[in-house]
């Protein structure tokens, strides 16, 4: 069936965002002459993908939302439901699968809405799971099988990415101030979830061996990284810190410049491989076979040797498994991918 006026549903996370890149890229050549609308939450919205691949961004605003009275939510959701009505949608695919993102479909005004193969929380009794034959793959083929539903002929995962080069400039001007002005490597310390995350002082111990071959390292992530970052520092004063002091787009143009990428598993991860960085994730209790760096084939993954990883626990009483991943274990990875470069 040819659908004229489409919109996807998926508003965050950074990550989660970022896995739906090649879903929106293989939906735009199934439907080249479509309208395809974005709905998102604000924060995340810079790595929506420009046209032609997506023509309209709406936005639902969860962190204003969260502070208003009820009457204002209230208010709020009915002027949300006018606005998506009057869009007209003929198709709405629901790409988060949760409570939040089923309400915004039951009150789009569109009665043919699908959804991947993971429709949690009650929303696929509103929207209709697409299970195809990556139901227990990568999430990228997951949503990928949504796109081959509607009949999209997948070659290739393909990360459609916005234009960086006033980010480029910008994010130049901030390494010439911390004297960083040739080969870099990027950390970024900070996860979702704290089980996730790689220990300050493994980042300071290996940000020591980095900077002693001549090679820079600098730290990034957004503003709840900082006093990581500044650990790792205070620990490693070699290092440049940059966390907290980048945009989204900014985050993304400095990883598009360094020469490796290493961190656990967080969102900024995803930049490097759909930019084909060379990189190393460290993996803990999440599974890179599921959510794990994909489409790129410099990407290096350290599996925790806990008996117990891949456990998807976001919180644990004995919780070691990201300990039991030593910097010297990524420093030799490190530099085996040197020679590759």
């Amino acid at each position: 069936m040819e659908y004229k006026n489409i919109l996807i549903i998926k508003m965050s996370s950074l990550g989660d965002i970022l896995h739906t890149l090649p879903f929106a890229a293989a939906l735009r050549k199934r439907y080249p002459q479509a309208k395809i609308s974005w709905l998102v939450h604000p924060q995340f919205a810079g790595f929506v993908p420009d046209p032609p691949v997506i023509d309209e961004v709406l936005y639902f605003d969860k962190v204003k939302f969260k502070q208003m009275s009820l009457a204002d939510k209230i208010k709020y959701f009915f002027s949300m439901r006018s606005l998506l009505h009057s869009k007209h949608f003929d198709l709405v695919i629901d790409m988060q699968g949760l409570f939040k993102s089923a309400i915004l479909a039951a009150i789009s005004g569109c009665s043919n809405r699908i959804g991947y193969c993971e429709m949690r929380e009650g929303s696929g009794l509103i929207s209709k799971a697409v299970c195809g034959s990556h139901s227990k793959a990568h999430v990228i083929e997951r949503y990928l099988d949504v796109a081959r539903y509607l009949g999209a002929d997948v070659q290739k995962v393909e990360f459609p990415m916005p234009d960086l080069t006033a980010e480029s400039k910008s994010v130049q001007e901030k390494l010439a101030a911390q004297n960083v002005t040739g080969d870099y490597v990027v950390f970024v310390p900070g996860a979702r979830w704290q089980t996730k995350e790689w220990p300050v002082e493994y980042y300071a111990r290996l940000a020591a061996m980095i900077t002693a071959d001549g090679t820079a390292v600098v730290l990034a992530g957004g503003p709840d990284d900082m006093a990581k970052g500044g650990r790792i520092k205070e620990l490693s004063p070699a290092v440049a810190d940059l966390t907290g002091q980048t945009s989204l787009r900014e985050l993304a143009a400095l990883i598009k410049g360094c020469s490796v990428y290493i961190s656990a598993d967080t969102g900024p991860l995803h930049f490097a491989a759909a930019l084909k960085k060379p990189l190393i994730a460290m993996y803990g209790p999440t599974k890179a076979d599921r959510t794990g760096p994909y489409g790129s084939d410099k990407a290096s993954v350290l599996l925790s040797p806990a008996a117990c990883a891949g456990c998807l626990k976001k919180a644990c009483n004995d919780w070691h498994c990201m300990h039991d991943i030593t910097p010297e274990m990524v420093y030799k990875v490190y530099k085996e991918k040197l020679v590759r470069i």
